[in-house]
């Protein structure tokens, strides 16, 4: 007999489409009350249950945000665009300077998903701005 997996654990079944093992777990509902599901899948049950395992620890680090292909440059660029709304003409400035001078330069080509999980490893603290 089987053994059961336990509550909160998801699901894994076998798609024939895609020939593939797909893990699944449920995170909760969001604001409008839509369930979270969070996939992962591969080509053995070990597998899929591996990626899914990653999905949920990013998720879980709030690395979810980003794609995967989102650059540090990517980022710099929309904040600059987008989150200095509201202050000073020479706040925007400076920092619009100093990002493209310092920042994009030096880490832009980076991926912002491998630096965000290095930081977390690393156990630096980062300030989140709510």
């Amino acid at each position: 007999m089987t053994k059961r997996r336990s509550r909160g654990d998801g699901g894994l079944h076998w798609d024939d489409k895609r020939q593939r093992w797909i893990a699944t777990a449920s995170l909760g509902y969001d604001p409008s009350g839509k369930r979270i599901v969070k996939r992962g899948s591969g080509r053995t049950k070990t597998e899929a249950k591996a990626k899914l395992k990653q999905v949920l620890r990013d998720y879980e680090d709030g690395l979810t945000i980003a794609p995967a292909d989102y650059t540090v440059a990517q980022a710099v660029n929309d904040w600059l665009a987008y989150g200095l709304g509201g202050l000073d003409e020479g706040t925007v400035t400076t920092c619009t300077i100093l990002s493209r001078t310092h920042i994009i330069p030096a880490l832009g080509a980076r991926k912002l998903r491998d630096l965000m999980h290095r930081m977390w490893t690393s156990g630096w603290p980062i300030r989140r701005r709510f």
